[in-house]
């Protein structure tokens, strides 16, 4: 069965005056998926959540929330949604439980049903201990739990999150990743975060955004497979290295030591069942191969800082 499309975002932009924070932005989420959304600061994620979680309004193209037009048709397609803005919106002046009875009733939880919403999400986000207490009493990373409870108090389809774990301890950054993975199996989460390891460690899919516009858009473990630079190779009877340079996919070689060897892996290429074969082959005796890949850290450099995209790289290699 085909994957259900929880958003579906056509085209969007957004202009400021002259300025463009968007510009032909798409994108589409289903369930079961978690995004990851990266861009350096002013590259237009926050806009791009505003706009998805209907707090901003689009200078042109199109958002659906579970098949609903977010234009034509905003409560209900906002009734499909929780979302935790980076600064949570709480009321210091209401106990953890108020605010969430409260936050129950604006997502339209009937009334009968609101302390059964409540206990679950005071559950889910490890807030059972600070019920009764003023949320002004509470430290950053209790209150971004509360955020996060009215995010998810009446189940959405679709979960949007802006750095959710921003001030949280050590702990409690692993308890809130374990809670998002756990909702990313029946949710669609849309993701956003500072925190590179993160996007690695929880989302499904990433797409980076650069200037308003999407720069990369591919699933984690593509992502992987991109991102290998180099091989080590180790070889009882090694040959020159410029004999290693002319296996399919090797860019360059270079001999660190007797038997050890660095090669360049050509963009997109991946060569090591073609040197595997060449060793067999020339009875070089091989005893190591292993990849050395570029962090996500360096990928998103390099997208973010020149003006070609990753999917322009691997298309000039292929």
């Amino acid at each position: 069965m085909e994957e259900q499309t929880l958003i579906e975002a056509q085209d969007l932009s957004r202009l400021y005056g002259r300025t463009a924070a968007l510009s032909g932005l798409s994108l589409a989420l289903r369930k079961g998926e978690i995004l990851g959304l990266l861009g350096p600061n002013g590259a237009g994620k926050t806009t791009t959540m505003k706009i998805l979680a209907g707090c901003l309004a689009p200078s042109g193209g199109s958002v659906k929330i579970n098949g609903i037009d977010l234009a034509e048709r905003p409560a209900a397609a906002k009734a499909s949604l929780g979302y935790l803005p980076e600064q949570p919106p709480l009321y210091p002046e209401l106990t953890v439980d108020e605010y969430l009875g409260y936050a129950a009733g604006l997502h339209g939880v009937p009334p009968a049903q609101r302390a059964d919403a409540v206990a679950r999400a005071k559950q889910a986000c490890g807030l059972g201990d600070v019920a009764r207490r003023l949320i002004h009493n509470l430290s950053k990373g209790y209150q971004q739990r509360v955020g996060l409870a009215q995010a998810i108090i009446h189940r959405p389809p679709v979960i949007i999150l802006d750095e959710p774990t921003v001030g949280l301890d050590p702990i409690q950054i692993r308890e809130i990743r374990a809670l998002i993975k756990d909702l990313g199996q029946s949710h669609g989460i849309i993701l956003s975060s500072h925190i590179l390891p993160e996007i690695q460690a929880v989302c499904s899919r990433v797409m980076i955004i650069n200037k308003g516009r999407v720069v990369y858009a591919e699933s984690i473990e593509r992502t992987a497979q991109h991102r290998m630079d180099s091989l080590v190779v180790g070889l009882r009877r090694g040959p020159d290295a410029g004999a290693l340079r002319q296996i399919a996919g090797v860019e360059r070689a270079e001999q660190l030591e007797a038997g050890l060897y660095r090669l360049t892996v050509a963009g997109g290429a991946d060569p090591r069942e073609a040197l595997a074969e060449a060793a067999v082959r020339n009875g070089w005796g091989l005893v190591e191969l292993r990849s050395q890949a570029k962090t996500l850290e360096e990928v998103f450099v390099e997208l973010t800082s020149g003006e070609v995209t990753l999917h322009e790289t691997l298309q000039e290699a292929a």
